[in-house]
């Protein structure tokens, strides 16, 4: 693990001076698997060993090669080295919305995208490939709201971001339900449903 820090910290610096070497060779043999003492807690911070990595640039290089496989578990690969880490919650945290005028959907959907911004500086869009998905608590209804950065990665909305997204809500008809939901390029994500919602007021 202390080597995978070091080159990780190597190639941050060749990184920020533009001189990382191309790759060469064929393809390697995927490496062992190990444990990795690294953990993501709820509010996106990364550990190592119980003490947090302060270095944002080591934390990006880290998160690129970021994995989850279909058991739901988190791993860091790279050609070298593979290792489990724990994740508390979702590896990233959506820290920033922003709402723009577009021209998408088919004319018949609000002509508006969403676009948000993780704690480590990704941008997405809300779409059909990176989704908002919002799970509701079974016993209070509480949501925990999600969006899809890369393939099986969400980052989770903050307080103020999910406030923001609510204040956008439209209600629409799903499978018969009227649903509370936000458009995005041309796509509806249901947030809760409104009978749901005038329940949890009363």
């Amino acid at each position: 693990m202390r080597q995978l820090l070091d080159r990780q910290a190597m190639q941050a610096e060749e990184c920020s001076r533009g001189s990382l070497p191309a790759r060469r060779g064929g393809p390697r043999p995927r490496p062992e698997p190990r444990e990795f003492d690294i953990r993501i807690d709820r509010r996106g911070t990364w550990y190592y060993q119980g003490s947090p990595i302060n270095r944002k640039e080591l934390v990006c290089l880290f998160a690129s090669v970021l994995r989850r496989e279909e058991d739901g578990s988190y791993w860091l690969e790279t050609p070298v080295e593979r290792g489990r880490i724990e994740v508390e919650d979702a590896p990233f945290l959506a820290v920033e919305m922003w709402w723009r005028h577009c021209d998408c959907g088919d004319g018949s959907a609000p002509k508006q995208c969403l676009t948000f911004r993780t704690n480590l500086d990704e941008i997405v869009t809300a779409n059909a490939e990176h989704p908002i998905r919002v799970h509701l608590c079974p016993v209070t209804r509480e949501p925990q709201p999600y969006v899809t950065i890369r393939p099986g990665l969400e980052a989770k909305l903050s307080r103020a971001v999910f406030y923001e997204l609510v204040a956008l809500g439209q209600t629409e008809m799903v499978d018969g339900r009227e649903m509370l939901g936000v458009w995005s390029e041309g796509v509806f994500f249901p947030i809760d449903e409104v009978a749901g919602l005038d329940q949890a007021a009363e």
